[in-house]
């Protein structure tokens, strides 16, 4: 192995592979940070220019791109709140808030770095789990599949703080939208009204990209100003603040690395799930009670972005180990393997181990390279949150469209975009969080399609999930999660109960 990582090395440093890996790089971010585009549309637009190269030198190129997405995403996200990609769309909820205060440079500073940090942490685990991939990803069935999704829903409980019934509302609604559409397992289309423009159901990156991006625009237009409340303070709002808060909550970081390769390791579920969860469990975990979420938590910045790059190693394992996409990047990755005549599982392993270990270098070096870039233009980017609404609102607005539009050119996902732009502002108008709806969103039709699944295949033993040790450890740590904010709330009473008799 190790010989295959310096051959993986020595294909990288050559003036022409750097060349390859920085174009790459450039695209990721620009792709990630339009919205609606993302990496996926990257990977794809690209696979042309691959004709004629050599496959190390495709597998650099797809590599840089991969790895920058996310990273250009959190961009928007902070700054505009419009998720560059459906997985950027978590950092908006704190994000945001954050630029509004003036503090954009201080948000970017930590999403860059977190997203770096978090890419080399799911680097080293697919690295270290390359010998036991296989055995690793076929450990998840519909039952575990299932109870994974019920773990996200239930974090819903805990993550919209005093707005529980709010919070609980909106995940109704996210649920019976997630339900809107041809089902798979029935063949039936269900709650379209006969409209034909839902047959296909709701889909997400046009839904987010009106739900955060446009709604917000509106909520400027009404009030005016610009993006930062705060101007005098943005001069002041330094990327090393953002860099230095990463390496003080460096468990927040971990936490969110681990979420991310271990959900990304999962065909199907993806970076939108990784960062979602890693968000809600940060807002459970969070030892201080006086610091709240969705108003611009350092944190909450940190926790996703480590999520989302991380789950870019995670998604490589069952790619590489026997050909199935851990993810819609992958997916086309994938093809990109096959159009080089590289056939994905045992046989890459064993006969083409160098060209998994240039995937792996240049994934690193373009994560870092693309961080990099990032913090270096920080406070150019910081200041678009000083531009006046009557500049912004129009070009944010049609660049939210446009992505809507491309991501597969149908005039249909612009009315989303736009219809769910004004459930947004209403949402905004009447203090409903959005981050409840989405996760039912995400989570509604992955929870139905392998609950179906795993009755059918066990002929309705409800059972089956209390006989699989997977299943069982995801059903604790469910229950875990909705009763803990309840025992530490119970713990902080009776510490202020102490503190107030030792006082008297």
């Amino acid at each position: 192995m190790f010989d295959s990582l310096i051959i993986g090395i020595d294909n990288l440093f050559s003036l022409n592979s750097i060349l390859l890996l920085m174009a790459g790089s450039a695209v990721g971010l620009l792709f990630g940070a339009i919205p609606g585009l993302g990496g996926t549309t990257a990977v794809a637009l690209m696979i042309p220019l691959t004709f004629g190269m050599e496959p190390f030198q495709a597998i650099i190129l797809m590599g840089g791109i991969m790895a920058a997405t996310s990273t250009g995403g959190s961009v928007s996200a902070i700054l505009l709140n419009t998720p560059g990609i459906a997985p950027n769309a978590a950092t908006t909820f704190d994000g945001y808030p954050l630029a509004k205060q003036g503090k954009a440079g201080m948000a970017i500073g930590a999403g860059a770095t977190a997203s770096a940090l978090g890419g080399v942490v799911g680097i080293i685990s697919l690295v270290a789990v390359i010998p036991i991939m296989k055995e690793i990803v076929l450990l998840f069935t519909p039952p575990e599949f299932f109870m994974l999704a019920i773990f996200g829903l239930c974090a819903i409980a805990v993550s919209s703080g005093d707005r529980l019934l709010q919070g609980l509302i909106t995940a109704i609604i996210g649920l019976v939208v997630g339900f809107v559409g041809l089902y798979d397992i029935t063949g039936t289309v269900r709650y379209s009204m006969g409209i034909p423009l839902l047959e296909d159901g709701i889909k997400l990156v046009p839904a987010l990209i009106g739900l955060f991006a446009i709604s917000e625009m509106i909520n400027l237009a009404v009030k005016g100003g610009s993006i930062a409340e705060d101007t005098s303070s943005i001069a002041i709002s330094r990327v090393s603040d953002g860099i230095k808060q990463v390496f003080k909550n460096w468990s927040t970081m971990l936490v969110g690395s681990g979420y991310g390769t271990f959900i990304g390791a999962i065909p199907g579920v993806g970076g939108t799930v990784a960062a979602f969860l890693s968000y809600s469990t940060q807002v459970q975990r969070d030892p201080d009670p006086d610091i709240e979420y969705g108003k611009g938590n350092i944190k909450g910045v940190i926790a996703p972005e480590s999520a989302n790059n991380a789950k870019d190693g995670g998604s490589l394992i069952p790619t590489l180990a026997f050909g199935i996409p851990g993810s819609a990047e992958t997916a086309v990755f994938l093809g990109v393997l096959i159009l080089h005549g590289i056939e994905p599982g045992q046989k890459l392993l064993v006969e083409n181990e160098p060209l998994v270990f240039t995937l792996v270098v240049a994934l690193t070096v373009s994560v870092v390279f693309a961080t990099l870039v990032v913090l270096a233009l920080a406070k150019y980017m910081a200041m678009l949150t000083m531009v006046s609404v009557n500049v912004l609102i129009p070009t944010v607005s049609v660049i939210a469209l446009v992505g809507a539009y491309a991501l597969h050119t149908e005039i249909g996902d612009v009315v989303i975009a736009l219809i769910f732009a004004i459930i947004g502002y209403f949402m905004i108008r009447f203090n409903y969080p959005r981050v409840t709806f989405t996760i039912a969103l995400v989570l509604g039709t992955l929870t139905e399609l392998n609950f179906d699944q795993t009755m059918q295949i066990h002929d309705g033993d409800m059972t089956v999930f209390l006989t699989r040790w997977l299943s069982v450890t995801l059903l604790i740590l469910t229950v875990l999660s909705l009763g803990f904010p309840t025992f530490r709330k119970k713990v902080r009473e009776r510490n202020r109960r102490r503190e107030a008799e030792a006082s008297k």
